[in-house]
């Protein structure tokens, strides 16, 4: 199975620090954020990674290379100097993924989640599963609730999505490479039952802010 670490945004919550350094590159315990994903995903058995550049995209190549560091294969989808955002970076990237079920996961996420418990496939006729965690007392609504394993709408969802899912290319069938969310095909395959949810307790951050990311360099430095 292959992964996207998604690269491509502004980090506009974190300026001044990302007018000039890529989130995904902002260090934390003494390396950059990504090479963190990148250790877990060789750790986990993962041998073919995509990365999506954007804002600052340049750098992240420089930075990591072809991935050989770590054991890895690193192909780069560029998506020029305006992020697709999720779906569309997801469409521009499907050849480089495959027809295969994909691990995609935010670059700008903190999780001691152990990348070699996620499941290598989806249930039949599944399009996607997220991993989901406590709606963090930062975060006034979470995105969605858990029923049995899988991820549904509430009015008072009690879960925030981690950033880290599998998606299977059905997904995205009709997508063209444009600016779009992926999050109305999420609902709609939602409604229709087929996307399932872990819910995961360990220690995670969204690291979205100057002040959640001086709370992590407060623990694990910069």
């Amino acid at each position: 199975m292959k992964a996207i670490v998604l690269a491509a945004g502004y980090g506009n919550r974190l300026r001044p620090l990302t007018d000039h350094t890529p989130k995904p590159l902002v260090p934390i315990g003494g390396k950059p954020l990504i090479v963190h994903h990148l250790e877990k995903l060789a750790a986990a058995g993962f041998k073919e990674v995509v990365i999506n550049l954007g804002h600052l995209g340049s750098k992240i190549p420089e930075a990591l290379g072809n991935g050989s560091t770590w054991g890895l294969l690193i192909s780069y989808s560029d998506e020029g100097p305006e992020p697709l955002e999720t779906g569309g970076g997801l469409a521009k990237a499907l050849p480089l993924l495959g027809n295969e079920t994909f691990l995609v996961v935010n670059g700008d996420v903190w999780c001691d989640l152990d990348f070699s418990t996620i499941p290598k496939s989806l249930p039949l006729g599944d399009q996607a599963m997220l991993f989901l965690v406590p709606k963090p007392d930062w975060r006034e609504r979470g995105d969605f609730s858990l029923s049995q394993d899988r991820v549904i709408e509430h009015e008072s969802p009690e879960y925030l999505y981690a950033g880290i899912a599998l998606y299977h290319p059905s997904i995205l069938v009709g997508a063209t490479v444009e600016k779009f969310s992926i999050v109305p095909r999420l609902k709609q395959a939602i409604s229709s039952n087929l996307v399932g949810g872990r819910l995961h307790r360990g220690e995670w951050d969204d690291v979205g802010t100057p002040e959640r990311l001086g709370s992590l360099h407060a623990q694990y430095g910069a």
